[in-house]
């Protein structure tokens, strides 16, 4: 059976057709293995998307069937292999201290904390520009900035604050204790 290349030989139809292709595979896959399958909650995850970007484009450019199944079959592996991880992190604690990072407090009632900056390599300049993004318009209400495990800086501000919020944030008992 002939590929593409010689049914279609004019790139954009064949071209557009792979593209089709390759997203109805993606779109069934992520109907079995649930909405989690793109979502950045641990930096395995993170790679697993990088990895699927670079997969995608891989198959849309495939000029034989062999290899768009080769393609195809990884982008089913690496969705298979996320879901049977995201799995065993609820079920097993040694599983998700494995693949999961702690998130980070870089800052608490409005001070900074310079010994978390430096360890995180984040610049002051950095968590300004999320604080400012964020509309905390006083640092006084500004009760905590966040390096989450994505990578994404969280701020939480205002006149209320639940301290379930920080559970097992590092650096939260310890900023906690230091203003006591």
């Amino acid at each position: 059976m002939p590929f593409f290349a010689e049914t279609f030989p004019m790139l954009p139809i064949r071209a557009f057709l792979l593209m089709a292709l390759v997203l109805f595979f993606v779109v069934a896959c992520v109907r079995v293995a649930g909405l989690r399958s793109f979502s950045k909650m641990t930096s395995f995850d993170f790679v697993l998307t990088v990895a699927m970007g670079t997969l995608l484009a891989g198959a849309v450019t495939a000029t034989s069937w062999e290899r768009l199944a080769y393609y195809l079959f990884t982008v089913a592996s690496l969705f298979t292999l996320q879901f049977c991880l995201s799995k065993l992190r609820v079920l097993n604690d040694t599983v998700e201290d494995a693949i999961g990072n702690d998130p980070r407090l870089l800052m608490f009632d409005g001070q900074m904390l310079d010994t978390a900056l430096r360890e995180t390599r984040v610049t002051k300049a950095d968590v300004m520009a999320k604080l400012r993004e964020a509309n905390a318009l006083d640092f006084g209400k500004v009760r905590a900035v966040v390096l989450e495990t994505t990578g994404d800086i969280s701020v939480l501000h205002g006149d209320q604050f639940d301290d379930r919020l920080l559970k097992n944030v590092r650096g939260y008992p310890d900023a906690v204790s230091r203003q006591r």
